[in-house]
């Protein structure tokens, strides 16, 4: 078939008709469309849009970096943040908080979780090119258990053996059988070539902490400074060296700043895309620009109470009554915008699965001021503070018979009494001998008080003796029972910032109307953990606690953590805790962990050493340009990178396969 030429086309279109000819272009350009729509809808179905790899997260963040280093990081979220992106661990967390092999291939748990081996994947890389291997790993841990690194993570391989197995695996011995190690091998490996001629006590100066070598999805590759040295900004790139999946935003920057104000400002400049806010007040002016993303933190704040530090609170009816008397959903409301939940027990039983407490302080006035009547404590002077009045025993009494030719310490106290009135006793001679005007001087006494001393015998005269009635009435007469006043008064410890100066304000308003005095100590973060929590100088402390994925309540409750040093900050001690703790540690049965927990959770709240406040929810806000973020279960806030591979900026089309 001869397709027409040019002039043939036209010569038909002169033949035909105006309407013809409308009819005709009608025809053509539907004829077209209908292709092209079949084309575009030929291509949607065999492509799909995946991420691309490109763009650039800013990220705004508040304080500065000091110790971009694993040994050191958990000291500080901004440091953590940082590790979590630079550096790898034989395990980590994936968006739902399950555990998961990281640098490793295959791992082992032998002899009931008292012995793990892991198999190291092949060809691991550090970010200069070099080779990650076991001695790397061993590394890493003998240094955290070195005491002159002073690494805050030491506690939790005290006591662990490591050995190598061969280049690419290696063996960890423990103590005891432990249901909870894996989630300690989460812990950042650090590079033995770059650190090993460093020593261990210097390693806290080391400008390595600010110019790190890891193994993780990002590098450090730029990091500004101010005039006067401080951090302003810090950028990290893909890792060219990177074992896992690339990720799909090959650049990441951060900002530092020295308030949250000043970072709020940069967010609406739109100089940041994200920030974690402190508080829930920066919810309130949220865009439709922005994504607000919530995990839940196996983390609970509450008020210890130091049961070595105060009279008042070593009184389980005081520390009963004050839960009672804490109104939490005020402080929940009022505080956290209802951007959390309350909490009763130190297991979180709702995050982990648990049966819920049986027995729970709900808030109640009533019941608090019966448990602070029951312990004594009443307003004696109408101030509007309890105190408890409590009658000291004098600091001697007579309690031996008495007599012509006695001699000793009684007698000499005994004249000393007597002494004090001139009609009884005018020679007041004090010589410890029981003499016959010693007894002339009893006599006078007895007689003085006849209706008490001689009338219950019968006897008109006295006897010169010092017995039963007349010894009673000498100790009443002679010596005072003096009073002691215990006022209800303590102070409540604090972080120097919000939200804690907020929720302190409330409970001492709450407890103060119970008729408790209450003084605010506020402190900075370093100072309240080097010189208050530390040597245990606190009489209630406002502070939270993280569990992890695994919960394990041990460090914060077992006796064996008290003083100074340790986790246990009520300084709580029971036998029976101690074996529940002891028994769920070592376990790898869900079940048999569950159970000692619960049990665990019981004696907690009745002996209550601790009021449980709240569990916070984390806050993550994000431009709506960043995509690929998932909620879930963190355990500390670094966790919200533990997929970053995922997170994305562009797109593309490409053919579906």
């Amino acid at each position: 078939m001869k397709v027409p030429t040019k002039n043939q086309w036209r010569q038909f279109l002169k033949i035909l008709t105006f309407g013809e000819k409308i009819a005709f272009c009608v025809f053509i350009f539907l004829f077209f469309s209908s292709a092209s729509f079949l084309a575009i809808n030929f291509y949607h179905k065999k492509t799909e849009m995946i991420p691309a790899r490109a763009g650039l997260y800013r990220e705004g963040v508040v304080g500065f970096p000091r110790f971009i280093n694993p040994v050191y990081a958990p000291a500080s979220d901004i440091d953590r943040d940082l590790a979590a992106l630079i550096f790898s661990g034989l395990m980590k967390y994936d968006s739902k908080g399950n555990l998961q092999p990281d640098l490793i291939e295959n791992y082992k748990i032998l002899e009931e979780g008292k012995i793990y081996e892991f198999n190291l994947k092949e060809n691991l890389t550090w970010q200069d090119g070099k080779p990650l291997l076991a001695d790397d790993v061993i590394f890493t841990v003998e240094m955290i258990q070195n005491s002159d690194v002073k690494s805050p993570l030491r506690g939790s391989w005290l006591g662990v053996e490591v050995e190598k197995i061969s280049e690419t695996a290696l063996r960890f011995k423990l103590k005891n059988e432990s249901s909870i190690f894996l989630e300690n091998c989460t812990l950042k490996i650090i590079p033995k070539h770059i650190w090993e001629n460093i020593p261990p006590q210097n390693f806290p100066l080391a400008t390595l902490n600010l110019n790190p070598i890891g193994s993780g999805p990002y590098k450090l590759e730029s990091l500004l400074q101010d005039k006067d040295g401080k951090i302003t900004s810090l950028t990290l790139v893909e890792n060219p060296f990177y074992f896992g999946k690339k990720p799909y935003i090959p650049k990441i920057s951060f900002r530092f700043f020295d308030s949250e104000e000043k970072l709020i400002e940069a967010w609406g400049r739109g100089e940041i895309k994200g920030f974690s806010p402190a508080s829930p007040t920066s919810l309130t002016n949220l865009t439709s620009s922005t994504n607000l993303y919530s995990f839940s933190l196996p983390r609970y704040f509450a008020v210890f109470f130091n049961l070595k530090n105060s009279k008042v609170l070593s009184e389980k009816e005081i520390r009963i009554a004050l839960n009672y008397g804490t109104d939490k959903n005020e402080i929940l409301k009022s505080i956290l915008s209802n951007f959390g939940k309350i909490v009763h027990s130190p297991i979180l039983p709702a995050l982990y699965q648990f049966k819920e407490p049986e027995k729970i302080y709900q808030f109640n006035v009533e019941e608090a001021e019966k448990s602070l009547e029951k312990a004594g404590f009443k307003d004696e002077d109408g101030d509007g503070f309890r105190e408890k009045i409590i009658k000291k025993e004098p600091a001697f009494q007579f309690k031996t018979n008495l007599a012509l030719g006695s001699k000793d310490k009684e007698v000499e106290e005994l004249q000393k009494c007597l002494a004090k009135d001139s009609q009884i006793y005018p020679e007041g001679e004090i010589t410890g001998y029981f003499g016959q005007k010693t007894k002339e001087a009893i006599i006078r006494f007895q007689e003085k008080y006849k209706d008490e001393i001689l009338k219950p015998y019968n006897l008109e005269k006295g006897t010169g003796e010092v017995r039963g009635k007349t010894r009673e009435k000498l100790n009443a007469i002679c010596f005072e029972r003096g009073e002691e006043k215990i006022p209800l008064k303590f102070s409540l410890t604090i972080v120097d910032k919000s939200p804690f100066i907020e929720v302190a304000t409330i409970l001492k308003s709450q407890w103060e109307k119970l008729g408790a005095e209450v003084e605010i100590k506020k402190f900075d973060i370093a100072t309240l953990e080097r010189d208050v929590i530390r040597k245990r100088q606190f009489e209630t402390l406002l502070f939270g606690e993280i569990l992890g994925i695994l919960p394990d309540p041990f460090p914060f409750w077992h006796s064996s953590q008290k003083g100074e040093g340790g986790l246990n900050l009520a300084n709580y001690e029971n036998t029976k805790a101690d074996k529940l703790l002891e028994t769920a540690r070592k376990s790898l049965d869900f079940e048999e962990r569950k159970k000692n927990l619960e049990e665990f959770q019981g004696l907690i709240i009745e002996d209550a050493p601790a009021i449980f406040l709240y569990n916070p929810d984390y806050h993550y806000i994000v431009s709506k340009e960043i995509k690929g973020i998932e909620e879930g279960i963190i355990v500390d806030t670094s966790k919200r990178f533990s997929e970053i591979e995922n997170w994305y900026i562009n797109t593309k089309r490409v053919w579906k396969k």
